[in-house]
């Protein structure tokens, strides 16, 4: 499936291209950044781009950078394991944190899949821990539908999780 352009107000969201592992260097190589993500921070740069670019994985990604210009600030991903059906996740360069960013750009990204493509369904699973994440998913209109306990195992160790969950109807934007 293709990934299409998306902009905000602030914001383009466009495909995944060379280079961008660069700019999400400092994300995906803090401790902070990766504490709650599914691997441990990388160590270095080229299994970082064997990671972004892996074509294998059968999901899509924006990078979202400024429309006025500038290096990328967010990253999003698309997944789609069943009919309808799409798995969201993000990342944000470190020092961008606080702006509003990540709620722009996700609800960009909802939009799309609802109205654009047709998904009936949108989740996230996210460490119940990661305040930030669960916080603008709520706020989003996602409704926190399961707690699965130590359902991964981790660089930090077994790991609750948090399911939450957003229907095509309850998205009002």
């Amino acid at each position: 499936m293709l990934t299409p352009t998306l902009t905000t107000q602030r914001f383009t969201c466009r495909q995944l291209r060379e280079g961008d592992e660069d700019a999400f260097w400092p994300a995906f190589s803090s401790e902070t950044h990766m504490r709650y993500w599914s691997c441990a921070p990388f160590t270095d740069t080229a299994a970082l781009r064997d990671y972004m670019f892996d074509d294998k994985w059968d999901g899509r990604t924006w990078i979202a950078e400024p429309r006025e210009g500038g290096a990328p600030v967010f990253r999003m991903v698309a997944s789609s394991p069943h009919e309808a059906v799409a798995e969201i996740g993000y990342i944000i360069v470190p020092g961008n944190e606080g702006k509003g960013i990540a709620r722009e750009c996700v609800s960009a990204l909802i939009t799309h899949l609802f109205r654009a493509e047709g998904y009936h369904r949108i989740f996230a699973d996210v460490d119940p821990r990661n305040t930030p994440s669960n916080r603008l998913l709520a706020r989003l209109g996602f409704t926190r539908e399961a707690h699965l306990r130590h359902a991964i195992k981790t660089h930090i160790g077994w790991c609750d999780t948090w399911y939450w969950g957003l229907l095509s109807d309850e998205w009002g934007e």
